[in-house]
């Protein structure tokens, strides 16, 4: 169950989501709003206004980041009510789009992804790019919320005028990344964002979909977390366009250059996920900017030579009609789970799982059939 922290006890002055036996464990209370200032009632709250198809379109268009970002929040809305609105908005986007170069960043946890994209980030708007940044942080298996803290920890790069950050949650989502990323970045791509950075809540091999929706993909990694050939799984390795060892500086500037040797060795095994490209293994310094320009050099040597062979156009091409039966698969989980029927015999089901009445595959088969009958 989700709670609304908004939502209160008025006589206990208590929040929705503490028991109603918490007893003094939770302190947090809440207080009622200002009622009057200066002697004058206090104005009620401004409703915002809800925005046209074409407000949206021409809001995006002008790269007005406030209308982007409602946009983006359009569209990653499950309201059934905004989802027409939602496709209207999108399919007017969409001869705006594509015309950026998507890198997907993903690593394991303190690899120091945050810090390199803020770095890269600026660096490309030096070299006059305009960015946006997908930060995509884990969701609680709980409540589903998340922190969505990465414009904290991207400061510097958040205050700069030609950069987008969007953090948004995975809501659960396999992937490294949310279910609605790919919509993301056509808006911002509309929005006239020519290089944009994914990056991924981390690695495992069930955590690749981001290659398939990426023109690039960057494995960063560090060295000195015990055996560099097992700290990251081979399923991630060999989808790598390129790797990069972090944090090469200070005492750890030996123990990086002999992982980058080690990782080196380790992908003359692997076939290449790009046709025609070598994926290499570089170092770098995020904490002093070291490193960067010549991995921003391999990135746009990687642009040149999969656009002149054909090899960048047949991924796109591949991603497009992927994305389509990626859609596919979620409308009939989000049909089978919506369905009434499904819904009134799951009670039932699980009971008689617990109970070892009913094997699992046959649950399934049940579930399947009240789901296909009550479409008839």
């Amino acid at each position: 169950m989700v709670y609304n922290i908004f939502m209160s006890d008025e006589k206990n002055n208590k929040p929705g989501w503490v028991p109603e036996k918490g007893g003094d464990a939770f302190a947090v209370k809440v207080k009622k709003g200002v009622e009057t200032i200066n002697g004058s009632r206090a104005a009620a709250p401004v409703k915002r206004s809800q925005l046209s198809t074409d407000e949206y379109v021409e809001g995006v268009l002008k790269n007005d980041k406030t209308i982007l970002a409602r946009t983006i929040t359009l569209i990653e809305s499950n309201a059934p009510e905004h989802y027409e609105k939602a496709r209207e908005v999108l399919k007017s986007l969409l001869p705006y789009s594509g015309k950026s170069l998507r890198i997907g960043i993903t690593g394991m946890p303190g690899s120091g992804k945050s810090t390199f994209i803020e770095i890269l980030g600026c660096y490309l708007i030096e070299e006059g790019r305009k960015v946006a940044v997908l930060a995509v942080d884990p969701s609680s298996s709980l409540t589903k919320g998340s922190i969505l803290g990465d414009k904290t920890r991207m400061e510097k790069l958040s205050r700069q005028a030609n950069c987008f950050i969007r953090p948004s949650p995975t809501g659960g989502t396999l992937g490294g990344v949310t279910r609605k990323s790919r919509e993301t970045t056509l808006v911002c791509e509309a929005a006239g964002y020519d290089v944009i950075l994914v990056e991924t809540v981390g690695v495992g091999q069930n955590e690749i979909t981001v290659r398939s929706m990426v023109d690039f993909f960057l494995l960063l990694l560090i060295a000195g977390a015990g055996d560099e050939l097992q700290a990251i799984k081979k399923g991630v390795i060999e989808i790598a366009d390129a790797l990069l060892v972090n944090k090469a500086d200070g005492d750890n500037k030996a123990r990086a250059a002999a992982a980058r040797y080690e990782y080196s060795r380790a992908l003359k095994y692997l076939t290449p996920v790009t046709k025609g490209w070598q994926p290499v293994v570089y170092t770098c310094s995020a904490l002093k900017g070291e490193g960067i320009a010549r991995i921003w050099n391999e990135i746009k040597k990687f642009e040149t030579k999969t656009k002149k062979t054909g090899v960048f156009d047949e991924r796109r091409n591949r991603q497009t009609v992927d994305w389509v039966f990626t859609m596919i698969d979620e409308c009939l989980k989000e049909s089978f789970y919506r369905n009434p029927r499904v819904n009134e015999e799951i009670p039932g089901i699980k009971e008689q799982l617990l109970k070892k009445e009913v094997l699992p595959t046959t649950a399934v088969e049940k579930l399947l059939q009240f789901f296909y009958s009550s479409r008839k």
